[in-house]
């Protein structure tokens, strides 16, 4: 049978894990975010991007108004966000293919702080967020295709990431 969300028994859980959007501007994508991330117990979520569009009434449908239980806010300039994953003493994981990311499976998560970087729709991460990452990580896949979306790469990695906290 079937539980009702009320019946499930998992446990409630906050993990210190901020899920950094690098110009993510697809709405469904940020409802979609918001939604796994309070799956996921995240504790924030940094938007980074002029004009990032947070308008409840479009973002709902996916968000399932989870935006209204996970904290989030957004940073118009890089360098701001540089500095304050810097000040707050961040591991910074960032979810993106390159010549020297490794799978995701050998991810080290150390008992701190962590901030996952994913990248925009188009464009991944910047070099600017690559550049200060203590991690990049990427996840194998064994199609012709090298991305995959957005959402469907970060629950993955919020999985991985949140099994090691447990």
């Amino acid at each position: 049978m079937q539980l009702t969300h009320e019946e499930n028994q998992f446990e409630r859980k906050t993990f210190p894990i901020t899920l950094v959007c690098d110009h993510i501007y697809f709405q469904q994508n940020i409802g979609s975010l918001f939604r796994i991330s309070e799956a996921f117990g995240v504790e924030n979520i940094i938007f980074l991007g002029k004009d990032i569009p947070l308008t409840p009434r479009k973002i709902n449908k996916t968000s399932r108004s989870t935006h209204l239980h996970v904290p989030h806010q957004i940073m118009e300039e890089t360098s701001e966000l540089i500095t304050y994953l810097q000040q707050n003493n961040f591991e910074v994981i960032a979810l993106e293919i390159t010549s020297n990311s490794k799978p995701l499976r050998e991810v080290v998560v150390p008992n701190k702080k962590t901030a996952l970087i994913i990248g925009s729709e188009i464009d991944g991460i910047s070099d600017e967020l690559l550049k200060i990452c203590d991690q990049i990580v990427h996840i194998n896949m064994f199609g012709k295709n090298s991305s995959m979306n957005v959402v469907q790469a970060a629950s993955i990695a919020l999985y991985e990431i949140t099994s090691f906290r447990l």
